[in-house]
């Protein structure tokens, strides 16, 4: 039997609009493929999510789903478009500058990691693509698509909480605009992707926590904030951003002391966003 490239963590009984998702924290790194790159196993994770499927595995327990890949990033980005190919990395694909992602060696199936780290020797035969692309990409978007397809008939809405985290370094830019560093950076698209209110009473779950929070700065959130969003017609995605450094040994790859705490931490938030989803009058006067 196949392994499906994700895993549904389904509650008893769905009682919010809120859905998780977590298209980056996939692990399951296949003999093959580390055979096909130059990087080292830890390289080859350092683009990854890192733990982000353990620290978001409890939002059942509260009453929403929560979808999140196996795929590594690396193999396949899930919050790319399947057209965003990279022809500086596959045969037959005019190269592009038009996209910045793509340009940059992040597309679809990605040409680095970290720190502009190459993943491959050479070119990819544009076959490898579609293989990944049919065994990865569509599986995930089409569970999500019908997990978020469910939710909306049950509340005539869906609000879905993509879950990210962020190398601290990413931050450093930040120190040249007087902006204080952020640990949580909220994604919207600058308003196009989720209801405003919806937005602020996310943000203020985490600032009552005492996390320093930023709204689209310096991430807004990428292909899946922007496709799966749109407010009206009361489907609201917001991307989440957390600063790897909070729970997280970046060097190792492996939770620090402070995981659990931070995991316990986040549960409250969990428990507060997703009493978001149950507030239907509210949402209803405010959409």
């Amino acid at each position: 039997m196949t392994e499906l490239p994700y895993q549904i963590l389904r509650p008893l009984r769905q009682d919010t609009a809120v859905v998780f998702a977590s298209p980056h924290s996939g692990r399951r790194y296949s003999g093959e493929f580390l055979k096909q790159t130059v990087l080292d196993e830890n390289a080859i994770r350092s683009s990854e999510d890192a733990f982000v499927d353990m620290l978001f595995q409890d939002a059942a327990d509260f009453g929403a789903p929560f979808i999140h890949s196996m795929t590594p990033r690396a193999y396949v980005d899930l919050n790319r478009a399947a057209d965003e190919l990279d022809g500086a990395l596959l045969h037959n694909v005019p190269k592009t500058r038009s996209n910045p992602r793509v340009a940059s060696g992040l597309g679809v199936i990605p040409r680095v990691v970290a720190r502009s780290q190459a993943i491959y020797r050479g070119k990819l035969q544009k076959s490898v693509v579609q293989h990944r692309l049919d065994a990865c990409w569509h599986p995930y978007h089409n569970a999500l698509s019908d997990l978020l397809a469910e939710t909306a008939d049950l509340y005539d809405r869906a609000i879905l909480i993509d879950c990210h985290s962020m190398p601290h370094e990413a931050l450093d830019s930040l120190s040249h605009t007087g902006v204080k560093r952020p640990d949580i950076v909220i994604g919207d698209r600058f308003g196009s992707s989720c209801a405003p209110h919806i937005t602020t009473r996310v943000a203020e779950a985490f600032r009552a926590k005492g996390f320093t929070v930023s709204h689209n700065l310096p991430f807004a959130g990428a292909y899946i904030v922007q496709h799966y969003g749109r407010p009206s017609l009361h489907r609201h995605a917001l991307q989440i951003e957390i600063d790897r450094r909070l729970y997280m040994d970046e060097v190792k790859i492996q939770p620090n002391a402070d995981f659990e705490s931070f995991r316990r931490t986040l549960n409250d938030i969990i428990k507060e966003i997703t009493a978001i989803g149950r507030s239907n009058q509210s949402l209803l006067a405010a959409e």
